[in-house]
């Protein structure tokens, strides 16, 4: 018996930003906490790593993935990466680069991705916002990926459901983010089963 849960067991890699990662909360008001309470009724197989860190870039994300990989042995990672790059300035081709090399190491090592998209605000630039807004869909197409275009949708121009920076969603605003990304992660979760 225990041999045939351990087979059948799951794991689930959030890797992603202060987005993902409670910033300014307690990590039970978090969408991540509050997935992996949803998941425990509907997929108890299925065991949830958030990797998060606030103001992590895309290198961080990357200089830490590969170790991840090799602990947890996910079957799905979640990548939510990249706003703090663009916030910085950093070049978006870097930024693209990184986020290739993480959905190519997740593919060696068997996993799933559901890459998490992002927006920023209008004051960076259209063209700039425009291009950054539009990389998370060319690596998603490139590699043929699960793609979420934005997990702030009806949260982020809502000031009941935002932190006073204008930047993160507050605690009424993590159980909307959540259902926003269920849609895209549903038809994953029934992949790794």
């Amino acid at each position: 018996m225990f041999i045939s849960s351990l087979a059948s067991a799951s794991t689930l890699l959030v890797m992603g930003d202060s987005l993902s990662a409670a910033y300014n909360l307690r990590q039970q008001d978090g969408w991540v906490s509050l997935l992996k309470n949803q998941l425990s009724q509907s997929h108890p197989e299925i065991d949830i790593i958030n990797a998060s860190v606030s103001g992590e870039t895309t290198q961080g994300g990357l200089s830490r993935f590969n170790d991840l990989l090799t602990t947890h042995k996910p079957n799905l990672v979640l990548l939510e990466l990249g706003a703090n790059d663009a916030l910085r300035g950093y070049p978006l081709d870097q930024t693209t680069r990184n986020l290739e090399k993480m959905v190519e190491q997740a593919h060696v090592n068997g996993a799933l991705v559901l890459l998490i998209g992002n927006q920023i605000p209008q004051n960076y630039g259209k063209r700039y916002t425009e291009m950054f807004f539009n990389l998370y869909k060319n690596i998603a197409t490139k590699y043929d990926i699960a793609y979420m275009p934005f997990m702030l949708e009806g949260v982020a121009l809502n000031k009941d459901l935002m932190q006073k920076d204008g930047l993160h969603p507050n605690k009424d605003g993590q159980p909307i983010v959540l259902q926003n990304i269920l849609p895209y992660l549903k038809p994953l979760l029934g992949r790794v089963k």
